[in-house]
């Protein structure tokens, strides 16, 4: 399974990457200004994620693919990376269902 990484930006900010085994990045937050927003949208990840309905599917004006992953309230939780193709975004999608559930959270500091 996978695990959600936060890191800290230079002004204090966070944000969270969930993280399949092979290191890619499967899901990218919004920025937060403190760490219990943050940790309350890890756990919105890890209770919507095998939810098909919380998933829009986008496309860019170059055709490339992506998803972004919305709570109940249709707020969003964190957006994909983009693919080349349908069919690798829902291979995205799928991965993100698998390893959304994971407890693991690793805190990283920044590099400056």
């Amino acid at each position: 399974m996978g695990k959600f990484v936060i890191n800290r930006a230079a002004n204090g900010e966070l944000t969270f990457n969930l993280k399949a085994d092979n290191f890619q990045i499967l899901l990218t937050s919004q920025i937060y200004s403190s760490r219990q927003a943050c940790f309350n949208d890890i756990e919105s990840v890890r209770t919507n994620c095998t939810d098909d309905r919380r998933y829009e599917r986008k496309k860019t004006v170059d055709n490339k693919h992506f998803f972004v992953l919305k709570g109940p309230n249709g707020e969003m939780i964190g957006k994909s990376e983009l693919f080349s193709s349908l069919a690798a975004m829902e291979n995205g999608i799928k991965s993100v269902k698998k390893n959304g559930g994971n407890r693991k959270v690793v805190e990283e500091e920044p590099y400056f």
